[in-house]
């Protein structure tokens, strides 16, 4: 149990509440009714998260110790500075990259906490008592017209838990959770549009998976399968019982980052704002501020962040055109697209010949959601087919494709893990296919092919195998480190054995960066002479880590 949180276990933090909101994307976008019911909170405050999670990676040993692609941390600051710049960064992140109504609430609360640390040398339960009743004061204040039933009331009932009782870390970090569950399942009793459809509050919701992961890092254990706290198949909302979608409500979502010279001009801006509509959060502090309301003139609500000072990064949501491309996305008569994430050049060019746009990506080079939305917008089609190719780009891949369906593109997120699962798959792509055809052609095609990979490890850890050390080779086979050698190309072959031992006619070999021929003629020659009946396929990856990629179909 740790006694207080350094700049380290809240970078660990960051990353497991990200992994976490992936897991729950879907679910809570299935509970958002509340204030307009266009089921994309869960999208929302998953990519308000990543955006804070990418601002603190750029800092000087921004990844958590233990990381393989960490360093040994900033080298130039002391523990508290580097702590308060993790919080800032993460806090500011999210300022930037907020999206929706909760995104940036959410970015106020962690605003709220990194002012905190800012004056704590570091984050003791005390200090995380002080945390939470500044973050949730500050987000209270943000909000033009706050509404019990909404994660404002989830924050709050765990701000008081924390408050009322010991001190130590861990027994904050509980009690609040646990008050913000309970708080959670009262909100169909506070808001008459959740009790209606029969869900919690989806921000709320969001909050809980946050707390959730703190408390999985405090107690320093791996964090829980997020449970859904609803079953997955929620009643249908009615999209016109919507105020904000009737004829009397506000028609457009507004949203903008804004640069003031004085903080005080943001009461102006937020005073301003409340007489043209409604669910109206200014947040923010130090120059920056994030935007957030509905209106009927979203020029007028652009002229008053014009009055105060350089509004930028303005986005516009018309909710009846939103609607209406996601009602009516249509029996799509243009080629279906592809968009695969390539670990290396070579592969890049494989996806490429198959008609994909292609993603850098791939282990440890995790892209973003909005590079894979950029990518789908750019397949050009009304229905997209996503290969993540990599466990860890497979929530920032059902992120984008949630984005995309709220722009009207039909998108399937097939669950490859290896690259050679999405060579597999994509070698069966026919654009002109129906598209469910085409979906369930290529996940057959993925999920016949076993996968397999030989590199050398970097330090000394404790795998399935065995420990290894530094230098040792390791062979992975569907995805667990299962050989420790000394030889590269005879661990390539005791890799390609197994894969073949549930059978397999072609075997696909993708060398990577810098690997020396003589592996795959050890794999190759050992086919030629033991298993005449396999066909063997080699292709120049050019992927980094991994010396050889290995697939058995």
């Amino acid at each position: 149990m740790l006694d207080a949180l350094d700049a380290g276990s809240t970078r660990r933090w960051a990353l497991t509440a990200l992994a976490d909101l992936g897991q729950a994307r879907e679910e809570i976008d299935a509970l958002n009714v509340y204030p307009v019911p266009d089921g994309d909170t869960g999208t929302n405050l998953y990519l308000t998260v990543e955006a804070a999670v990418a601002a603190v990676q750029a800092l000087p040993g921004g990844r958590p110790p233990g990381d393989a692609r960490s360093g040994a941390g900033s080298g130039d600051t002391r523990p508290g500075e580097d702590l308060i710049r993790t919080a800032d960064a993460f806090a500011r992140g999210a300022l930037r990259g907020a999206r929706g109504n909760s995104g940036v609430i959410l970015a106020q609360l962690l605003r709220g906490c990194a002012d905190v640390i800012a004056e704590q040398p570091s984050l003791d339960g005390a200090a995380l008592q002080q945390a939470l009743a500044r973050a949730d004061e500050q987000a209270w204040a943000a909000v033009g017209r706050p509404v019990e039933g909404t994660i404002l009331s989830v924050s709050r009932a765990a701000a008081l838990a924390a408050a009322d009782g010991e001190a130590a870390l861990g027994a904050v970090v509980t009690r609040a959770l646990r008050a913000a569950e309970e708080a959670l399942d009262r909100t169909p009793q506070q808001l008459e549009a959740l009790r209606r459809a029969g869900v919690v509050d989806a921000g709320g919701r969001g909050l809980v998976v946050l707390l959730e992961a703190l408390e999985a890092v405090v107690a320093q254990r791996s964090s829980r399968p997020v449970r859904p706290r609803r079953p997955a198949a929620l009643p249908a909302v009615d999209l016109a019982s919507c105020r904000d979608l009737t004829a009397g409500g506000p028609a457009y979502e507004v949203m903008y980052l804004l640069d003031v010279a004085d903080d005080a001009d943001a009461a102006e801006v937020r005073h301003r704002l409340d007489a043209l509509g409604d669910s109206l959060v200014v947040v923010g502090g130090g120059g920056l501020w994030n935007v957030h309301v509905h209106v009927d003139d979203p020029g007028a609500a652009v002229e008053v962040g014009i009055a105060a000072g350089r509004p930028h990064a303005v986005r516009i949501t018309h909710f009846a055109e939103q609607n209406d491309r996601r009602r009516a996305r249509q029996r799509s008569r243009t080629p279906v697209g592809l968009v695969a994430v390539a670990a290396g050049p070579g592969i890049a060019e494989l996806f490429a010949g198959a008609g994909a746009v292609v993603v850098e990506g791939g282990p440890g080079r995790r892209p973003s959601s909005g590079q894979l939305l950029d990518a789908v917008r750019r397949a050009g089609s009304d229905a997209v087919i996503i290969l993540p190719n990599d466990s860890d780009t497979l929530a920032v891949a059902e992120a984008a494709a949630a984005a995309a369906r709220q722009e009207g593109v039909r998108v399937t997120v097939l669950p490859t893990r290896a690259q050679v699962q999405g060579l597999a798959a994509a070698a069966v792509h026919d654009p002109a296919r129906n598209a469910d055809d085409e979906v369930v052609r290529m996940s057959a095609a993925a999920a016949a092919a076993r996968h397999g990979a030989v590199t050398v490890a970097a330090r000394a850890a404790i795998t399935t195998a065995g420990v290894c050390r530094p230098g040792d080779v390791l062979g992975v086979v569907d995805g667990d480190f299962a050989v420790i050698g000394d030889d590269l190309g005879a661990v390539a072959v005791e890799v390609t054995e197994r894969l073949l031992s549930g059978g397999g006619e072609l075997v696909t070999l993708v060398t990577g960066e810098g690997c020396d021929p003589s592996v795959v003629a050890a794999v190759t020659d050992h086919l030629h002479r033991s298993r005449r009946d396999v066909e063997v396929s080699v292709h120049e990856g050019g992927q980094p880590r991994y010396c050889l990629l290995i697939g058995v179909e």
